[in-house]
């Protein structure tokens, strides 16, 4: 029988997992091939070139454009501070005019057609942070480097909230459980907590107040996210939500039970650093949320997975329903029939039998709608 192919979420309690840390313009790599980093080392670092702020010194002084060049006191290529003066006109009763700069900064440019000066403001740091706690395996000259580590590998459906690390730490006693504000205690300040099923809204304030660094759960509800963030996400790539704390949501939105394998390979590792990232980007160019756990190892060392692709979906094959009515749930494959078979909409599709892990009940789903779940 030939395999059939679906998408999959990782969950693996070892790989070799690669971070490439690029810069977003060329600048400076500040580490070498085998250098130890930890999470929170600045591996890269350049300098954003500042916003430009026009003024227009031929209204502000009263003259034709033309003859701006020439009450300039600063010229291209000068610094300027904001209040500094730059340009200056006396006129018939002796009365001086001037301009002065609104921002810090250069001026990069006098135009004497429209009587308009450029400045461009001060130039931004940027640093690229190691985010995960390996070694770096390669440098990109003036661009960044690859960082390596041995560890698990836990992918999530959904997140928000960008690159954390802490020491995880379990906050519920079954990954059935509900993540409630009584969950979250004062000593979670700083550490990766394992939720269980939906984490609630007044759980994700109170993580946010003690100073969580990241919440890793089952589900999440739709509309707590949304009064959450105070808008509407779409489509668009997460990661960049600047709340407090950072969020992995396993299996999806509403109260679902996290996955039993994704729960023990978690709890099987409190205690340990976890490196979480909630970006997340449904769209061509897949970005998942995720959880990375270091552990030891030699990362010139070989990995099994290396050259790894995804195989199809078998009988047997653990997987997670993500569409209605059976979203969120998690069983493997028992059967695979060929032919096309008439969904309820009167449409046309391949399907795959399932029996679900949590009462054993069985149901068929169209394969479009079932992703695997990845060893």
């Amino acid at each position: 029988m030939a395999l059939a192919y679906a998408p999959g979420l990782t969950v693996t309690e070892r790989q070799l997992v690669k971070s490439k840390r690029i810069l977003p313009l060329k600048g400076d790599v500040l580490v070498k091939v085998g250098d130890r980093v930890k999470p929170d080392d600045v591996v890269a670092r350049t300098m954003l070139p500042g916003p430009v702020e026009p003024m227009n010194i031929a209204n502000i002084l009263g003259l034709p454009p033309e003859d701006v060049e020439s009450a300039m006191i600063k010229k291209a290529g000068d610094t300027v501070t904001e209040g500094e003066v730059i340009a200056s006109v006396k006129n018939f009763f002796f009365f001086t005019s001037e301009c002065k700069s609104k921002i810090n900064g250069t001026l990069e440019s006098v135009s004497s057609v429209t009587g308009q000066a450029l400045f461009r403001g001060a130039p931004r740091p940027v640093e690229v942070k190691a985010y995960i706690d390996g070694v770096v395996t390669e440098v990109i000259e003036n661009e960044g480097v690859v960082v390596a580590t041995w560890g698990g590998h836990l992918q999530g459906i959904f997140g928000i909230g960008g690159e954390t690390s802490g020491i995880l730490k379990r906050a519920v006693s079954s990954r059935k459980e509900n993540l409630t504000e009584k969950n979250i205690t004062d000593d979670m300040k700083g550490h990766v907590i394992i939720g269980g099923a939906r984490v609630t809204a007044e759980a994700i304030q109170k993580a946010i107040k003690v100073g969580v660094a990241a919440i890793i759960t089952g589900g999440l509800d739709d509309q707590d996210l949304r009064n959450l963030l105070g808008y509407d996400l779409g489509v668009a790539i997460t990661g960049k939500e600047n709340i407090g704390v950072t969020l992995v949501v396993t299996e999806g939105f509403g109260s679902i039970s996290m996955a039993e394998r994704s729960f023990d390979l978690l709890c099987s590792k409190e205690g340990s650093l976890a490196c979480a990232n909630g970006a997340t980007q449904i769209r061509a160019g897949v970005i998942r949320p995720e959880v990375v756990i270091p552990a030891e190892g030699d990362v010139n060392a070989k990995d099994e997975r290396e050259g790894y692709e995804q195989g199809g979906m078998d009988i047997g094959s653990p997987l997670r329903v993500i569409r209605h009515p059976y979203f969120g749930k998690i069983g493997k494959v028992i059967d695979l029939p060929s032919p096309l078979t008439v969904l309820e909409s009167g449409s046309h599709a391949r399907v795959v039998e399932i029996q679900f892990d949590d009462d054993n009940s069985k149901a068929v789903v169209p394969r479009a709608n079932v992703e695997l779940i990845e060893s």
